[in-house]
């Protein structure tokens, strides 16, 4: 073919995204084992690869690598939390306010209080309908189901279904049986929980793959997180509306410490559950743990959502349920470092 005629590369067409290079001593995906000398490969907002140092760097020979002291893991997630918090990448908030800042992506919950039907048939309807309609977000809106109202709670879930939300429940509001009377309960709901479920409540919950929300609002926190686990709940680390310190880490912290306290019997893995919960566990609740662009993991195709601590030692995932110190988040390929003393 003459020089004159050969293909050339397309006018307009962008030049990939540089790669950058996140290495550190241990890096916890949380989908696999965790990685000694480990790395992850980020392209615009997307990971591309992740394994040991000397592999990704050997992929990606021109890349630009930032080494990190401690341990990258994958973002953590808040699953219904009141303000962001160091580590994580991920939130389930209830909106009190359209113009309160987002500060992480995740799914803004609209609020939904009618107290009757009368109240809800004369303005609450139409003001929920306006505000999915009109909101404009960098994240998903959902419908956070606390009216007292069983007929209001009912129409709440139709919609819900009717403009593919998630719904966000309270069990200290409602039970698992109210909740599924009125159609709730399911894949596209998770429910907040600081109170002790009891066997059937949990059973309720899991035939109907409903993931809970533990937050230590109660004088006992977590203290049915071994319950959970050994029956298969899927369940998720929150912190609630009035947040303590370390934020879902510090939760995780508290419900171990709980379950010693009680006496409990502690199923081999607590902590790397823990950390699963506080991670791919809220990424499950809030429907984003699938596809691209998923979150809560560490692996190709996933977000480029990951924090990084400085913990270290034989056992990562006890060294993280401490609460180690926060060294930086990555936020969709963005690096977010603690502010200067």
């Amino acid at each position: 073919m003459p020089s004159a005629m050969r293909a050339g590369p397309a006018l307009g067409r962008r030049a990939p995204a540089p790669v950058v290079v996140h290495s550190a001593p241990l890096v916890l995906p949380v989908c696999t084992d965790p990685i000694r000398d480990g790395a992850v490969a980020v392209r615009g907002d997307r990971v591309v690869k992740v394994g040991t140092r000397a592999s990704v760097l050997s992929s990606f020979r021109r890349a630009t690598e930032v080494r990190w002291t401690g341990m990258i893991v994958a973002g953590l997630v808040d699953a219904c939390g009141a303000a962001p918090a160091a580590g994580v990448t991920a939130r389930a908030g209830v909106m009190s306010d359209l113009a309160d800042p987002v500060g992480v992506p995740g799914i803004s919950y609209v609020e939904v209080t009618s107290r009757s039907e009368e109240e809800w048939e004369a303005y609450g309807r139409n003001a929920l309908i306006t505000t999915i309609r009109e909101v404009e977000r960098p994240c998903t809106v959902g419908i956070a189901a606390h009216t007292p109202d069983p007929q209001v709670l009912e129409d709440v879930a139709v919609l819900a279904r009717t403009f593919g939300l998630r719904l966000l429940a309270d069990l200290d509001r409602h039970s698992p049986a109210a909740l599924d009377e009125a159609g709730v309960l399911g894949r596209l709901c998770h429910v907040a929980c600081a109170r002790p479920l009891d066997p059937g409540e949990r059973k309720l919950l899991r035939l109907r793959r409903t993931v809970v929300a533990v937050h230590p609002a109660g004088p006992s926190p977590g203290a049915d997180v071994p319950a959970l686990l050994d029956e298969g709940n899927p369940f998720a680390l929150a912190t609630g509306p009035h947040p303590g310190p370390g934020g879902v880490l510090g939760v995780a912290g508290a419900i171990k410490r709980n379950a010693r306290e009680l006496g409990l019997r502690i199923s081999r893995g607590l902590d790397g559950k823990l950390v699963e919960a506080a991670t791919l566990g809220g990424a499950r609740a809030l429907g984003m743990d699938r596809g691209e662009g998923r979150i809560g993991s560490l692996a190709p195709g996933t977000r480029a959502d990951f924090a990084v601590f400085d913990a270290r030692g034989r056992y990562p995932y006890s060294a993280l349920v401490a609460q180690p110190p926060w060294l930086g988040t990555v936020l969709g390929g963005t690096v977010i470092t603690p502010p200067a003393a």
